[in-house]
């Protein structure tokens, strides 16, 4: 497999609507987890999973404050961690809804 030398070559910039990620250029990992795991496929994830590392990758996904129910759901069961050990869930907890729909 040939190395990457910038993650910027693999992923798609569509992504990244709102940043700047050319070549060359430094992007927050933090970021570039949070987006590829919401938005990415299958291979992304696992590109990121390898290029980043898995532990930091699961210590990124569990301090984030937001992440959609669909993404919670497949990193839980990922990572095999409860939904109540991931920041997103439990700030959504502590939050009162005014109206159930």
């Amino acid at each position: 497999m040939k190395r990457v030398k910038d993650i910027s070559d693999i992923l798609k910039q569509g992504y990244f609507w709102d940043i700047d990620i050319k070549p060359g250029k430094a992007v927050s990992k933090r970021l570039v987890i949070e987006r590829v795991f919401s938005l990415g496929t299958l291979n992304e994830v696992a590109f990121v999973l390898r290029y980043y590392g898995k532990k930091d990758s699961e210590k990124i996904l569990l301090d984030l404050n937001y992440m959609d129910p669909k993404t919670l759901n497949f990193v839980s069961k990922y990572f095999d961690r409860s939904k109540t050990e991931f920041r997103c869930y439990i700030k959504k907890q502590s939050i009162p809804q005014l109206w159930n729909s």
